[in-house]
């Protein structure tokens, strides 16, 4: 199995902004070094916790501290971007990585950005399609370029002057675009079928409960097969929260205590979700009452802690529930102990990941 990073970073409210960057960066880093082969971070503009606000930014500002990782957007949320905007800024972020890029894109689900962006009432997945779609035709096309949709007309037109290089937008290093890589959120989504058939990455969120993740495969197999292309599970990347730890009641005290970056990350993600009538992607069943879920019950769900034998265990039910998967994108928390923290990392990387066997190679 591969190891991967992912992180939605959710850090206490009142903490440095400076530290929760810095500490951020040391996890990357730390990936790196111990052969994680990607790491991904989201972005949010209107939340104090989810405080990185632009994902391309902070990769560029970290490039040169990794040497052999690959960094995706985890993601570009596109509705709240004029396309134009986004091809110029991946295209040299691309180039800054030396091709060490991965494009992760999505419409966004953050409520107060979708308002604060003047979305909340639109139709965001189909600014999201339309805003990929003429970001693939900006690379794709020449200048002055001619793509009109309903949401953005980009032409550079009435102001050329290709002699000087002026009206010409950059095109990635990568060749015909990164690898596009989409995170995908609701049981048996219909989303993942049209990613698939697009040839586009998925990985499934570390906020879905295990039997909804093994709903995603079978819809992935189902749109590469649209296209006359076999699913290869090397493909497929699954988040997840885990902790590892030398001794069992160090790895409960740091997952489930109640000063545990678990315990803290879940609360406020169960708090957005109940908010937002979204609470079921944590329930087994539909039916549960709000009322009912609780966030012990959600940290016993989705959390996976203790030594390397119990996590490795663990990881084991794991796959039986969703099937064999590629890489496990190791889910980053706030450093409330950085020994811990990075002890747990190390432990993953050099006494779980090499029990884990060895990624598969086609679905049947």
């Amino acid at each position: 199995m591969k190891l991967g990073f992912f992180t939605m970073p959710i850090h206490p409210l009142k903490k440095d902004w400076r530290q929760c960057l810095a500490e951020d960066r040391e996890a990357f880093v730390l990936a790196d070094e111990l052969g994680f082969t990607e790491a991904y971070c989201g972005e949010h503009v209107t939340d104090q916790a989810e405080n990185i606000t632009s994902c391309a930014m902070f990769l560029a500002w970290i490039a040169q501290n990794t040497k052999r990782i690959r960094l995706g957007t985890g993601t570009i949320n596109l509705p709240n971007s004029h396309p134009a905007a986004v091809a110029g800024e991946i295209a040299m972020l691309d180039h800054m990585l030396d091709g060490r890029f991965n494009f992760g894109i999505s419409p966004g689900g953050l409520l107060s950005d979708a308002e604060v962006f003047g979305n909340l009432d639109a139709d965001r997945n189909a600014m999201f399609v339309e805003g990929i779609n003429s970001v693939l035709a900006i690379w794709d096309g020449e200048a002055p370029y001619n793509i009109q949709g309903k949401y953005w007309t980009i032409s550079t037109q009435r102001t050329l002057m290709a002699n000087i290089g002026q009206g010409l937008i950059p095109k990635p290093l990568q060749k015909p675009h990164p690898p596009i890589v989409v995170t995908v959120v609701a049981p048996y989504s219909k989303g993942i079928v049209e990613a698939a058939s697009r040839g586009w990455l998925p990985i499934s969120a570390n906020f879905l409960l295990p039997k909804w993740v093994a709903t995603h495969w079978p819809k992935y197999v189902e749109g590469r097969a649209r296209v006359g292309a076999v699913a290869d599970p090397a493909d497929w990347r699954v988040a997840k929260s885990v902790f590892v730890a030398d001794d069992l009641a160090t790895a409960r005290d740091y997952a489930l205590g109640p000063k545990s970056p678990y315990r803290f990350y879940y609360n406020q993600l169960l708090t957005k979700m109940k908010a937002n009538k979204r609470a079921d992607l944590f329930k087994p069943d539909p039916s549960m009452s709000d009322d009912d879920l609780t966030i012990e019950r959600v940290l016993d769900e989705l959390v996976i802690w203790g030594t390397p034998d119990k996590v490795v265990d663990d990881l084991h039910r794991l796959q039986e529930t969703t099937g064999p998967f590629g890489t496990l994108l190791y889910a980053g928390k706030d450093w409330v102990d950085r020994d811990l923290a990075r002890r747990s990392m190390i432990l993953l990387a050099e006494q779980v990941a090499p029990r884990m066997g060895a990624v598969p190679k086609a679905a049947e």
